[in-house]
């Protein structure tokens, strides 16, 4: 398997959803450490947080517990990097490369040999392992109704964009008052208001579990104030990305801490016939939702999950992600997981390079429409 491969691979997985099958309780973007001992009261509040977005997981006390989903592997299974990437493979049989799949079945065969066992038709798609019943928990700091109606009462505390530098912003690259409308996009315009407010009636600890504050006991989007809600199909948010308006921030973008529900605009997936682009990124989303295009979109190049593929049944895909190399490749995988999928797709503008009205090297779908950075 090739770097590229690889990294195709584990973005594909869901970090979360491994460590769940492992047996790992995770609440919140938030799990216990694996070796509690180190810890006073043997890790009672977890101190492990879990990046969906990023597919890496942090001990923010031992030092040594951090990394990817294989090194997540390697420390719940106490095996190397070569045996835990041959257990996600066989978990995941279906993204594995074809370069790599004649890789597995050799490796297969040595193993069953020197075991002294037939070898196994198919190593790669046998059926996973069934995951031990994870151990007890303590109940949650609150029930997942009531980190829903604590998101759904930040969103109520903030401004509509209209008026304010974050729909300056958005006017900047033509996106306009009735897509702010419609995708009911909000900004921050007295950040310590907000954040007093939701310190008095929530309190510091239960806000650090929704992943609302920092760990510092501050509310996290003091940089990003622009806000894109994820709204689901009865037009209710659980979910949401904000923005940096100042162009000098790094990262430009932050989620909510947890896994990504769903594509952005989920309700243009309706499971009725039609055409959908797939865009990357909220704003490449609302440029397409302003010339009246069907469009959803993923929060980064790898970033899209297996999970989603349902979701796009009945709708034939046209995929849109930036032009450059990591948009091409990234096209490439996922139109591969679509075609697998029996999902009919497409590259935007393919053998169509040398029209003048291509997008150019380094564009994105705002850029090609004339939006300015």
């Amino acid at each position: 398997m090739t770097n590229e491969e690889l990294k195709q691979f584990k973005s594909a997985i869901s970090i979360t959803a491994v460590a769940q099958s492992l047996g790992v309780n995770v609440s919140h973007g938030k799990c216990r450490c694996f070796f509690p001992l180190r810890h006073a009261h043997e890790d009672r509040t977890p101190s492990v947080s879990i990046s969906e977005e990023r597919g890496t997981f942090r001990c923010w006390v031992c030092d040594d517990v951090r990394g990817d989903v294989i090194s997540l592997v390697q420390i719940v299974k106490d095996c190397g990097f070569t045996e835990a990437l041959n257990w996600l493979m066989e978990q995941y049989p279906f993204l594995v490369p074809a370069s790599a799949r004649k890789e597995m079945a050799k490796i297969a065969e040595r193993v069953a040999n020197a075991a002294g066992r037939p070898r196994a038709a198919s190593s790669v798609a046998r059926m996973p392992e069934v995951a031990p019943p994870p151990e007890p928990e303590e109940p949650p700091l609150v029930s997942e109704d009531d980190r829903k109606k604590i998101i759904l009462s930040f969103l109520k505390r903030l401004s509509p964009v209209d008026n304010t530098l974050a729909g300056k912003w958005l006017a900047r690259r033509r996106i306009y008052k009735p897509v702010w409308d419609k995708m009911l996009l909000r900004t921050i315009t007295n950040y310590e208001e907000v954040n007093n407010s939701l310190e008095a009636d929530f309190g510091e600890e239960i806000l650090k579990y929704v992943g609302l504050f920092n760990d510092k006991g501050h509310l996290r989007y003091y940089k990003h104030p622009l806000i894109f809600p994820y709204l689901d199909p009865q037009r209710r948010a659980f979910y949401f990305q904000s923005r940096a308006i100042d162009n000098t921030v790094v990262p430009k973008e932050l989620n909510l801490r947890g896994t990504v529900p769903y594509p952005y605009n989920m309700v243009a997936l309706d499971q009725k016939p039609g055409w959908v682009y797939l865009c990357e990124g909220v704003v490449d989303t609302l440029t397409f939702l302003g010339q009246r295009i069907n469009a959803v979109g993923i929060p980064g190049v790898r970033s899209f999950k297996v999970e989603w593929l349902n979701l796009f049944r009945n709708k034939n895909v046209v995929l849109c992600l930036d032009h450059d190399e990591a948009g091409r490749s990234g096209m490439e995988y996922i139109g591969n997981l679509f075609t697998q999928a029996g999902i009919h797709n497409v590259i935007l503008g393919e053998g169509m390079e040398n029209l003048p009205t291509a997008m150019k090297e380094g564009e994105d779908i705002n850029d090609w429409f004339g939006g300015k950075k």
